[in-house]
């Protein structure tokens, strides 16, 4: 059964829309944890295809210096994963919400519970970059039964026949990571990167957004010739923390109404 992240993204790339999907640091907000739902309205309202919810972990390996900051704000704020999961399961979202987490944290929590507790919860994907794929059946297993997909990472340095088995039965979508390093980086796209993620499209039977240093227009209309759409973190959790929320509607409408 094709799972709702799946349907609904490919929904919106049928259309001949761009996908546009923001993150945001869970309790990196004036009232923290409180705060996530006032967050989620505000970016479904300006038009986001789905969110990605980050959560805050003391040792990130694929969070540049501003996702950083921001999780040791929500640290500080005394956030942590069970207490987002519990947040989570107050309220249904109108579009769907895929958690980028690390795997330490929901070994800890307990990774069938983890699951388990997100069931009923409008949590549709999930994302471990540091998860293996060799090591997927640590999750996998208790994703079968549920409604939530577990989004693969692609790699510039991933060669093509490591991408077809990513690809391979991948659900939700395919994370094409736009940069070798950490979130944030702008301008220091590779030459070959358009081609990648041509051929990356062509194998993949899912929609394939781009993220990594995605943060203007220009970015958008790139990404949108040769992927679905684009994901942008760094941005819009800039923006949000210096209280530019004009400036996140505006790019968030902007590329949801992308027209391809």
């Amino acid at each position: 059964m094709t799972k709702t992240l799946t349907k609904h993204l490919e929904n919106i790339a049928a259309s001949g829309k761009g996908i546009f999907v923001p993150y945001i640091m869970a309790g990196d907000h004036e009232k923290a944890l409180d705060g996530l739902f006032d967050t989620i309205t505000f970016l479904e309202n300006s038009g986001a295809s789905a969110i990605e919810v980050g959560i805050p972990w003391s040792d990130p390996v694929a969070d540049g210096p501003v996702i950083e900051l921001a999780g040791q704000r929500s640290l500080a704020n005394g956030v942590n994963l069970t207490a987002i999961v519990q947040k989570l399961q107050e309220k249904q979202t109108t579009v769907p919400l895929v958690i980028m987490t690390y795997i330490n944290p929901v070994y800890q929590y307990g990774i069938e519970k983890f699951i388990a507790d997100l069931k009923n919860t409008s949590v549709k994907g999930l994302i471990i970059p540091d998860l293996p794929h060799e090591h997927e059946n640590m999750v996998k297993p208790y994703l079968t039964d549920t409604d939530i997909a577990l989004v693969p990472l692609v790699s510039l340095t991933t060669g093509i026949e490591r991408q077809k088995t990513l690809c391979k039965d991948a659900e939700g979508f395919i994370y094409a990571v736009a940069i070798n390093g950490v979130t944030g980086k702008t301008g220091n796209y590779r030459d070959d990167l358009d081609k990648h993620l041509t051929n990356l499209k062509a194998i993949a039977d899912i929609p394939v957004l781009t993220g990594f240093g995605v943060s203007t227009p220009a970015d958008i209309e790139r990404f949108n010739k040769v992927s679905d759409g684009v994901i942008v973190g760094t941005k819009i959790v800039r923006d949000l923390h210096e209280g530019k929320t004009d400036d996140v509607a505006d790019f968030v409408k902007y590329g949801s109404n992308y027209q391809k």
